[in-house]
């Protein structure tokens, strides 16, 4: 009978073609192949016990050698063997190794001590190849395969970059020595230059790696070139257990390689987040930056004198409203998004929690931002009542300057005239006529104090408005007023002249003297309604333009009464004439008592009759203007009473999506998109709103009855429904990298969403502690006191008061997370360092890549221990300070 045997474990070792039955033989040329390598591979294990084998079937026939083998391989005492010399003496000592081999799990069949004793060369050798399998095959293991497919999987990966090099098999894929030379060079490049192996030399390739192997290696040589080559397929056992000890040299490299995958993960989570840092706390510095340069701009309420600067100022404001601020809401918008994004990276990383630099806090910066904010909000309002200030302050100032003309062009020659002394030398006549003219002047001084007092009041105006240019017009006006009491105290001293000689002359022309009276103050009537005709003015409705008609409409029906007066005053000249020429009269010269002539009176009342159509025009013409502003004030308000409700249902809208648990998150998030999208449509109404806002502006309009929503408010819903939209996504995207990175699946994360609403008493998207403990009453947990203040350190780190959804989530899932531990980065690291308690730059430099260990020397700090060399780094600390357990 053949050899035969069975393993206890689930993995089988032999293929078919392995089976020792194969017809009660063994190829030549294989037996041969196995004698060399199973000798070799035994003595590389007995030489450790200070003996050798020199023929397999022979040195194991007394079980002495065979019992001593199996306890070098196995660092265990066997039974003590019989000392005798008989054959039940070898027997029972071949029979304790076999039972030695059966207790490790192995089922043997078929082989018996007798063959062994006798010699057997086939049984021997499947003895052999079991105690190999055993023992130096069957604990390889690569991805959960067998052993014999693990050890060819390993093969594969480590010889994959190299060219000429396919292995397939343990026979003929090892032929041309290629691949034992790859495994080699994969480990220890130092060894052998791959580059100059060629595929045509097998027999120089085949004894290049068994002679580095066993020079360096320490791996026996255990086949031989000539053989294997010569071969047309070499025996499966042999190249398997020669490339084994291969594995078993190189298992420490591998151990390390795995360690040093673990730590470079690690770190590269560590860098990836502190470059995240530096990008938050970058952006937090240039905005909050931004931030402090425009609150003083904004703070500045420094009026400018000119219509035109303050108009500036408000274009400047409104360049800030459209051009400025709209892209640092969306830097502040992002800068929360990075910072959720990092946490809930440091959270899934098993890391601490980022605290910026002081001050840098997201609620630090909204503080900030509510700030400028606030200083924002009047800064439009103070703006539009500064100029509508100064239009006003424009409108007086070119009112005075028009009545301060009118005024100073009457006076003119007014203080020469009452200087005179004509009276001394003049008639009776002349000095009547004189008396009755400084009466009429005197009239006509009484009816221009009104002016005088209209031109002081507006000086008054001014400055109280603070005009600046009011050093002018009160130096103007004091000219003015100085003028007009000199005026005053001239007119009293010729009076008194006139009248101390008037009882001198008792004849006087009395139609002259009622023509002069009743015609100076009709005369000063028209001028007053020309002034009036003429006269500026500012409205800003249709009801002031329209009191300003119905002034001008009663105006317009005196003018019969006025032209009776008229006709009165033409009556008395037209008496005049009708004497002289009845009673043969000369009228020689100007009426004596005023300069005032009928066709003066004549040619001014037909200059009032043609400014009262000019002046329905101009009214006219602002009634138009009023009434265009009105249609922009129903525009304006129709697009706001729409703009704002649709708003506010978006941010509803918006809310009811967050917390819906009917479809998945990535349909949440498609829906988010959706929404996304139409509110990005909907800029467009936003900028026509805009424009509509900044005509209102420059046609003065200032109220709207029409709507409740100001631009600002409109602006302010807006910023808030792109912050709103844009963190909703952002936090979805988090429940999702949550999801994924947790293993959470939609059944338990719609489970948790399910309990977490029903518990949002206020539907704010928060729970309170009250609320939160009843949750997780209602999910099983069994709370004290103590531990729901532990719990509550988690959920609420910053003692806010309440327990957000993302909070939530983390908690339910932190449990169960399977992430990198300290312990674990620590165990790689005493891996790189051959189980020492510190590990060299060195070391690092050859065990990881160069940046990740660059990356470690320039953290890590001294080792301090009496054991280590200059310059050993202490990775225990640094492995804890990854974790936020102690300082980096």
């Amino acid at each position: 009978r053949g050899l035969s045997y069975t393993m206890t474990t689930t993995e089988e070792y032999m293929t078919q073609e392995d089976s020792w039955d194969r017809d009660l033989l063994l190829d030549p040329a294989w037996e041969k192949q196995q004698r060399k390598t199973f000798t070799a591979w035994c003595n590389s294990h007995l030489r450790k016990a200070g003996t050798q084998i020199e023929n397999i079937e022979e040195d194991f026939r007394n079980g002495l050698k065979l019992m001593l083998l199996l306890e070098v391989i196995s660092g265990e005492r066997l039974p003590k063997p019989d000392k005798g010399k008989m054959r039940f003496h070898k027997i029972a000592n071949v029979n304790k190794a076999l039972d030695f081999i059966s207790s490790k799990g192995v089922k043997l069949v078929s082989i018996g001590a007798e063959e062994i004793v006798d010699g057997n060369v086939k049984m021997t050798l499947g003895m052999i190849w079991t105690i190999i399998l055993r023992f130096a095959i069957q604990d390889i293991s690569v991805e959960e395969t067998s052993a014999k497919e693990g050890l060819l999987l390993w093969c594969q990966r480590k010889t994959a970059p190299y060219r000429n090099v396919n292995v397939q098999n343990f026979h003929i894929s090892w032929k041309d020595g290629l691949a034992l030379c790859a495994l080699i060079h994969r480990h220890r490049p130092d060894l052998i230059d791959y580059s100059k192996l060629r595929k045509d030399d097998p027999i120089g390739n085949l004894n290049t790696a068994f002679e580095v192997a066993e020079k360096y290696l320490d791996i026996p040589k255990m086949l031989d070139a000539d053989d294997i080559v010569n071969t047309p397929k070499p025996d499966e056992k042999a190249i398997m257990t020669y490339v084994s000890c291969f594995y078993h040299a190189f298992a420490g490299a591998e151990q390390a390689e795995t360690a040093a995958n673990r730590i470079c993960k690690v770190l590269a989570v560590n860098q990836e987040n502190e470059k995240l840092m530096e990008e938050y706390e970058k952006l937090a510095s240039e905005l909050l930056e931004w931030i402090r340069r425009t609150i003083p701009w904004l703070e500045n309420r420094v009026a400018e004198q000119t219509m035109h600067a303050m108009q500036q100022k408000l274009e400047d404001f409104r360049d800030y409203r459209r051009v400025h601020k709209p892209p640092k809401v969306q830097e502040k918008c992002q800068l929360e998004i990075n910072f959720n994004t990092l946490q809930t990276k440091l959270r899934l990383s098993n890391r601490p929690a980022f605290m910026p630099s002081e001050g840098k806090m997201v609620s630090d910066i909204a503080n900030a931002w509510k700030g400028l904010e606030q200083v924002e909000k009047g800064y439009e309002e103070w703006l539009l009542t500064e100029i509508r200030r100064l239009e006003r302050l424009d409108h007086l100032a070119e009112k005075f300057k028009q009545k301060s003309t009118l005024h100073e062009s009457w006076t003119t020659g007014k203080e020469e005239l009452l200087s005179q002394k004509d009276y001394e030398s003049a008639s009776l006549m002349e000095i009547r006529a004189l008396m009755r003219k400084h009466e009429a002047f005197e009239s006509d001084l009484a009816a221009h104090q009104d002016r005088v007092e209209q031109i002081a009041a507006i000086a008054q105006e001014l400055n109280e408005l603070d005009y600046y240019d009011a050093a002018t017009i009160n130096a103007r006006c004091q000219g003015i007023c100085d003028q007009w009491d000199n005026l005053g105290t001239l007119t009293q001293k010729r009076r008194e002249s006139l009248e101390r000689v008037e009882k001198l002359w008792e004849t006087i022309d009395q139609l002259y003297l009622e023509f002069a009276k009743r015609a100076a103050p009709f005369n000063n009537w028209m001028d007053g309604a020309m002034e009036d005709l003429q006269d500026m003015f500012i409205v800003h409705s249709i009801e002031e333009i329209q009191s300003l008609i119905t002034a001008h409409d009663q105006f317009k029906a005196t003018l019969p009464e006025a032209d009776k007066e008229r006709m009165a005053i033409m009556g008395i000249h037209n008496e005049i004439l009708k004497i002289a020429q009845t009673y043969g009269i000369k009228v020689v010269g100007e009426n004596p008592y005023t300069v005032l002539s009928p066709q003066d009176i004549s040619n001014k009342w037909e200059a009032v009759k043609q400014l009262v159509p000019m002046r329905d025009q101009t009214l006219q013409e602002e009634v138009a203007r009023q009434q265009s502003n009105e249609r922009l004030r129903r525009q304006f308000g129709a697009q706001a009473n729409i703009i704002g409700p649709w708003i506010q249902t978006k941010m509803e809208e918006i809310s009811h999506v967050s917390i819906d648990i009917a479809g998945s998150l990535e349909e949440q998030m498609s829906n988010l998109k959706t929404y996304e999208q139409n509110i990005i449509n909907y800029k467009s109404n936003i900028d026509k709103l805009e424009g509509d806002h900044q005509l209102s502006q420059e046609g003065l309009i200032f109220d709207n009855k029409h709507t409740n929503y100001t631009m600002e408010h409109v602006r302010v819903g807006w910023e808030q429904l792109l912050t709103t939209i844009a963190r909703t996504i952002n936090e979805v995207e988090n429940q999702i990298l949550t999801r994924d990175a947790k293993g959470i699946s939609q059944e338990q994360l719609n489970e948790f969403r399910a309990s977490f609403n029903h518990f949002d008493r206020k539907r704010n998207g928060m729970m309170d502690p009250d609320d939160f403990r009843a949750c997780l009453i209602s999910m099983g947990y069994d709370l004290g006191e103590v531990e729901f203040a532990r719990i509550m350190t988690l959920v609420d780190p910053n003692n806010t008061g309440v327990v957000t959804f993302q909070a939530f989530i983390d908690f339910m899932t932190r449990e169960t997370a399977e992430t990198d531990t300290a312990e674990q980065v620590m165990a790689s690291f005493k891996i790189l360092a051959s189980d020492k308690m510190y590990i060299t730059v060195e070391e690092l430099r050859r065990e990881l890549p160069p940046e990740q260990a660059e990356y470690c020397i320039s953290r890590m700090t001294k080792y301090i221990g009496g054991d280590a060399p200059p310059g050993a780094l202490d990775y225990i600390s640094f492995s804890s300070a990854l974790y936020g357990e102690s300082d980096l």
